[in-house]
């Protein structure tokens, strides 16, 4: 028989409410409560001491919103056709980060389904989905999302999600899931109702911490560590993005961190396919990507903001807040042949030294962008990067050792922004929500003119515009991209991950980088103007510039633009 459950060790009377009716549960062991039921499809809630209803903490189906009861929603129940699907590992792959709501004009997994074929012609091989649990509202980037255990139902829902994992896998691609667990969001968040979850004095400015060391903590890192389980068993799912863990809060022997990197590996084994763990941090600590026999915390690879920094700020020009100690072409040298610029280096923007030396990590641990959701959604217009810089910056990216990723609508250079958008329906959070973000940003150097978060305008102007990609500079760098991407694949030499191999020359007067990679030569122009560059190559494989010429051992390369070229 199938039964009800919810952990509520601190409670003394717990209920299950549905069809009507109110029934006891009954404590077991550890403060498990369960009673009989759990049909599929049956919508339910929980009382616990009285207070009521509230949600399922694992609940897997949530109709009617982050506030409503819960619905029984049992996985067997799924037909998946990916039988012949085996995984893909990360070394030499190419990630495609995209928000479902505004990826395509329907804003669901139907919509991400329906454009699969672009990416697999693109050629990347993970698309990489933000966060999908439950958000309030209709709209939100994901890490306002509570009840983790559900999918949000305006995307599609559990079965939407599956679909679409499986089409992936149908073509070819593997699906990375970004997961958050320092915080949740403020509407709908009914954990502590039922147990210790969360930290009383510890937090975050996006909520408070959760509760992975203190007192009840076992309990809660079961609830986070089965989360991760579930996505990658449950739904296919062939990696998880785990979202800011220096904001995670645990100070016992075995990390949080670490306990799941085994759990996911033993699960690996299970399922026999490969499962990655990728985790943000900008601690600058090669240990979080270490295995755990080597004393590290077991992360496959983690994202490098210190490449995305260096890439930034010599194709833009831009020098405030955290760009300021990489606006130096030896900043970006030292990014692609270290890993880290913060090594241990003064951080003018932290006021203090950071990081320790990445010796021995092999590059493709690291997934490094030119943009993303974070670096695009939180300036205040939203604003990208133009085509002819990312020309330059994809050029660095995808011929450097990393992991790399891209951002949605990034290959063709849409001109539309990603604005940061919620939609909040308590008044106290819909009201100043954009005054909250412009205190965020403080001290950054933005002029903060960003529309408001809850105005829906604000989530639609985020959405892409497909049409983009047949208009002349559009297509003409969306061809680019696909040119790159073949090349890396083609070229063993631009998927060695051995940092130790990579050699750059650095000309700062003449603004001009030439990159070794074995029997390649990258080289990138930063100046406004040609600049001759001597370079010991055969021919140019491919050029960000029609016009660069090798003439001997001579490059013209024209202003703002990169050349690959063979010894």
């Amino acid at each position: 028989m199938r039964m009800f459950e919810v952990w509520a060790p601190e409670a003394a009377r717990v209920e299950v409410e549905h069809g009507g009716a109110r029934h006891e549960m009954t404590r077991g062991e550890g403060g498990r409560w369960t009673a009989p039921g759990d049909e599929h499809d049956l919508d339910y809630a929980f009382f616990v001491d009285g207070d009521g209803p509230f949600p399922d903490p694992r609940t897997r189906r949530q109709p009617y919103g982050v506030n409503g009861p819960s619905r029984v929603y049992h996985h067997d129940r799924f037909a998946w056709t990916d039988q012949g699907w085996h995984g893909r590992d990360l070394r030499g792959g190419v990630i495609y980060e995209l928000h479902v709501g505004t990826f395509s004009p329907e804003g669901t997994f139907r919509g991400v389904a329906d454009r699969l074929e672009h990416l697999v012609d693109l050629g990347v091989d993970f698309v990489e989905i933000m966060p999908v649990p439950p958000v309030p509202g209709k709209r939100n980037w994901g890490y306002d999302g509570v009840e983790l255990y559900a999918v949000f139902e305006e995307y599609g829902g559990p079965d939407g999600l599956k679909d679409l994992v499986d089409a992936c896998h149908r073509a070819g691609l593997g699906v990375i899931l970004d997961v958050v667990y320092n915080h949740l969001g403020p509407s709908g968040n009914y954990l502590a109702r039922f147990g210790p979850y969360f930290h009383d004095a510890k937090g975050s400015y996006w909520g408070d911490a959760v509760n992975l060391d203190g007192s009840g903590s076992d309990g809660v890192r079961r609830y986070f560590i089965d989360n991760a389980l579930q996505w990658l068993r449950d739904y296919h799912i062939d990696g998880l993005r785990l979202d800011a863990v220096h904001a995670l809060h645990d100070k016992r022997a075995v990390h949080f961190l670490e306990e799941l990197s085994a759990e996911v590996d033993a699960l690996s084994a299970a399922v026999g396919r490969p499962l990655t763990l990728i985790a943000e941090s900008d601690l600058n600590d090669p240990r979080m990507v270490t295995p755990r026999e080597a004393g590290g915390l077991g992360m496959h690879a983690s994202w490098n903001d210190d490449v995305h920094h260096a890439i930034h700020a010599n194709v833009t020009g831009e020098a405030n807040a955290y760009y300021g100690d990489f606006a130096t072409l030896s900043s970006l040298a030292k990014v692609l042949t270290s890993g880290y610029f913060h090594d241990g280096a003064y951080s003018s923007f932290r006021g203090r030294s950071h990081g320790r030396p990445a010796t021995g990590i092999p590059a493709h641990r690291f997934v490094c962008c030119a943009q993303n959701h974070d670096q695009i959604g939180n300036r205040p217009e939203g604003d990208r990067m133009r085509p002819a810089q990312l020309r330059l910056a994809s050029g660095l990216l995808l011929t450097s050792p990393f992991t790399p990723m891209l951002f949605m609508g990034e290959e063709w250079g849409a001109t539309t922004p990603f604005y940061f958008f919620t939609d909040h329906f308590e008044p106290h959070l819909a009201e100043g929500e954009g005054e909250r973000r412009r205190k965020e940003f403080e001290g950054f150097g933005y002029d903060w003119k960003a529309p408001e978060p809850g105005e829906e305008t604000t989530f639609l102007s985020s959405k892409l515009d497909w049409e983009e990609t047949a208009k002349d500079e559009h297509a003409s760098l969306l061809g680019w991209y696909r040119d790159l991407i073949a090349l890396r694949r083609s070229r063993p030499d631009l998927t060695d991950p051995r940092l130790d191999r990579v050699r750059a020359e650095v000309d700062e007067d003449r603004r001009v980088v030439v990159i070794e990679r074995g029997s390649l030569r990258i080289a990138a122009n930063f100046a406004e103007g040609p600049v001759p560059v001597r370079l010991a190559a055969s021919r140019i494989l491919l050029a960000s510039d029609e016009s660069a010429r090798l003439s001997g051992d001579v490059l013209d390369l024209p202003g703002r633009s990169l050349a690959i070229a063979e010894v």
